[in-house]
């Protein structure tokens, strides 16, 4: 066992790991047929050049880098400090996405300064509402004030596989197979102003995420994990 870890925190077996991924999620994306919901949403946006935050649960992180593209525009996405996230952070980085490091738990203030001002100077961002320890599929208020203070608008989007398995972590994460069939769907853009109340633009956030979720899943004959409104409605 102590080999085995040994072997999994050397540099070169590190290097080799996140190569392998961002090729899987090559090789996934590119043998499977993707049907795009909604897409009318978002394609004034697509077309022009303005920052954005992609908004999209942490359990449904594997696919989104090839989820959004705008050619000539830098996009970056926040990860975690933690061993785990620099791994992704490679990984996401073959696949032409730049990072910034930190968390909403240590890092957090020097992470959120970065991001906003990437958003001024036009760049845009991916992020996970619920990352990145959860709980799964429910919303922090980080990414609303992300949005206000960077003046960019939240496009939040999803999507699910008909191939594929839930992980048993926390966010449930979907691993898709090859030559399989995917939804994804994107939701209505969220603009905060000044005057907008920030509890309710993260519970508005929240409940497009989950339906787009849903909506993904329900196609693809997939039962959806448990979110945060379910859990509130449980209570209620």
């Amino acid at each position: 066992m102590k080999l085995s870890k040994r072997i999994l925190k050397h540099r070169l077996t590190q290097a080799l790991l996140v190569w392998l991924v961002a090729q899987y999620i090559r090789v996934v994306w590119y043998t499977s047929r993707w049907e795009h919901r909604h897409r009318e949403r978002v394609e004034p946006l697509v077309q022009g050049d303005g920052p954005l935050i992609v908004a999209f649960w942490h359990g449904r992180l594997m696919m989104t880098a090839m989820l959004w593209r705008r050619p000539g525009q830098d996009m970056y996405a926040l990860i975690s400090e933690h061993r785990d996230g620099r791994l992704i952070s490679d990984a996401v980085g073959y696949l032409g996405i730049k990072t910034v490091v930190g968390s909403t738990s240590k890092g957090g203030s020097k992470a959120l300064r970065e991001m906003v001002k990437l958003l001024k100077q036009g760049d845009s961002l991916t992020v996970t509402p619920d990352g990145p320890r959860g709980p799964s599929m429910q919303a922090a208020g980080g990414v609303v004030q992300l949005a206000r203070l960077g003046g960019a608008p939240i496009v939040p989007i999803s999507y699910s596989v008909t191939r594929g398995k839930h992980a048993g972590s926390w966010d449930r994460f979907l691993i898709p197979y090859p030559f399989t069939r995917g939804v994804v769907t994107y939701g209505q853009p969220i603009t905060l102003g000044k005057r907008d109340d920030l509890e309710e633009a993260t519970l508005r956030l929240e409940t497009e995420l989950v339906a787009l979720t849903q909506e993904a899943d329900q196609a693809c004959g997939r039962e959806t994990p448990p979110s945060g409104l379910t859990k509130k409605s449980k209570n209620l």
